[in-house]
């Protein structure tokens, strides 16, 4: 066992995450299983993230709303290849106020039909589209296998909901969301994407496209983070969204929905992570820079008010930094060992010795120079070069995920050499597009097309399964995936 308990990732990934996630104090679980309790730590991060992607959202033209969480029944059978898909995960109320009722009531697990409900009610012209709406909101699906932030029966997302006027339009909006999830997932997360189809086995329940950002994780699985549908006009018809053009016809809306969930913290973790802890992109951690005051006493005391001297000099040039100055009874190394576990990018160690000497210790929660350990740094000059020591860590975790991604992708053509590369990375493979052959490759290496990717090359070939002609005219990444 590593420090703190921590079972090392190359012992049992699945246990490393199991554990920090808790110990990191992320999380705790919740009352009902596969739902979880957001510690402070946990939801700030979600909060960062939240802010940078709700404001990219409304600078594209969309506006927040709010729905109800119960939808009745009749609404999902409305769409049937859509209820078909979430029948498993479906959590169903059929009492309320101590009677039953008449209509059973689905605790939302997205709201693609409450949304299609108000479209139709709220478009009437073509002068009315495109409607761009967005809801911050908790879901239900019921999980079999819940695993923290991953999976849970319960989760924070956003949904965003569209009704255009042709197929150009409700396309250019699918993009668009895809565009804006690859910009925060590599922009805040660090984390690496891979933007792509998904093949017609693996899209979403009602959607004629849907498209995805996959990024790999330190266990060289992958991590659907966050996904992007055009819906044709499948929900229009079922709801009746229809609007009068400009000839004065009554036509059929066209219909987008995306969404990015508390998925992409779990992500964060499994892509950044060791077997010390959490390792925190600065721009999604709730302190960038924790100071950690040194000495007892009176030189304790001395050392927490030049501590928090410092600290209102870093806040002031807009670093979000927290001064561990009231916990006397925990040593400097414990204290120490838990900022590592909890993935603070800069930990700056200030004791008496510093002070009179004029400078700081500063330590980086990993290296980004091979052999680069504590530096002392002058403190009249601190503040002004952590935002450039922040914005190099940042670039750092993001060129080291690149590189981990590259070194555990390869392009394959048979099947031996499939099922190896897939137990430990991801394979670019041809692929006939069969769900039949999808299922059998499933069975065999428990490994999933993953997405076409949008920037791969051309190239044909045999499907690495079945041998027939390739369906999409370039190679579709295969892996194992959360």
């Amino acid at each position: 066992m590593s420090r703190e308990g921590v079972t090392p990732q190359s012992e049992d990934f699945s246990a490393w995450y199991n554990e920090l996630v808790v110990r990191a104090q992320l999380v705790d679980r919740g009352p009902v299983r596969g739902t979880m309790v957001i510690r402070p730590y946990g939801y700030r991060v979600w909060e960062l993230l939240q802010a940078d992607l709700d404001r990219r959202i409304k600078e594209a033209g969309h506006d927040n709303a709010c729905f109800p969480m119960f939808i009745p029944e009749s609404y999902l059978k409305r769409e049937a290849e859509h209820v078909e898909g979430f029948s498993p995960e479906l959590a169903v109320v059929t009492i309320a106020g101590g009677k039953e009722l008449e209509e059973p009531l689905v605790v939302r697990p997205t709201s693609e039909t409450v949304i299609g409900e108000y479209m139709a009610k709220w478009i009437d012209s073509h002068r009315d589209l495109p409607l761009l709406l967005n809801q911050w909101a908790n879901v239900v699906r019921w999980e079999m296998r819940p695993r923290m932030f991953l999976r849970t029966t319960e989760f924070l997302w956003q949904e965003g909901h569209t009704a255009h006027a042709d197929e150009d339009d409700a396309m250019r909006e699918t993009m668009w969301a895809l565009d804006a999830y690859a910009a925060v997932a590599r922009d805040l997360a660090a984390m690496p994407v891979v933007p792509g189809e998904k093949t017609p086995g693996e899209r979403f329940a009602g959607a004629v496209r849907t498209y995805t950002i996959e990024g790999m994780m330190r266990d060289g699985r992958a991590l659907q983070a966050g996904t992007s549908h055009y819906l044709g006009t499948n929900f229009a018809k079922a709801f009746e969204i229809q609007y009068q053009d400009e000839a004065g016809a009554l036509t059929l809306a066209h219909t987008t929905s995306w969404g990015m969930s508390t998925r992409m913290i779990g992500g964060v973790i499994m892509t950044h992570g060791d077997d010390k802890g959490l390792v925190l992109p600065p721009r999604l951690a709730p302190y960038q820079v924790v100071i950690v005051p040194i000495g007892r006493k009176e030189q304790g005391e001395e050392a927490a008010a030049e501590a928090r001297r410092l600290g209102a000099a870093i806040k002031a040039m807009g670093i979000r930094v927290h001064v561990d100055d009231n916990r006397p009874q925990l040593s400097p190394g414990f204290k120490f060992n838990e900022w590592e576990m909890r993935g603070v990018p800069v930990r700056i160690e200030l004791g008496k010795r510093d002070i009179e000497a004029g400078v700081a210790t500063l330590a980086r929660r990993l290296p980004t120079v091979e052999g680069q350990g504590k530096e002392q740094i002058p403190l009249d000059k601190l503040p002004e070069l952590l935002p450039g020591i922040l914005a190099e860590f940042q670039a750092f975790l993001l060129a080291r995920a690149e590189a981990f991604r590259e070194e555990h992708t390869a392009d394959v053509d048979g099947w031996d050499a499939f099922a190896e590369q897939v137990s430990g990375g991801w394979a670019r493979a041809f692929h006939c597009g069969r769900t039949e052959c999808e299922d059998e490759i499933k069975a065999e290496t428990a490994a999933t097309p993953r997405c076409i990717p949008l920037e791969a090359p051309a190239e044909s070939g045999a499907c690495v399964k079945c041998g027939q002609p390739s369906a999409y005219g370039k190679r579709v990444i295969f892996g194992k995936a959360y």
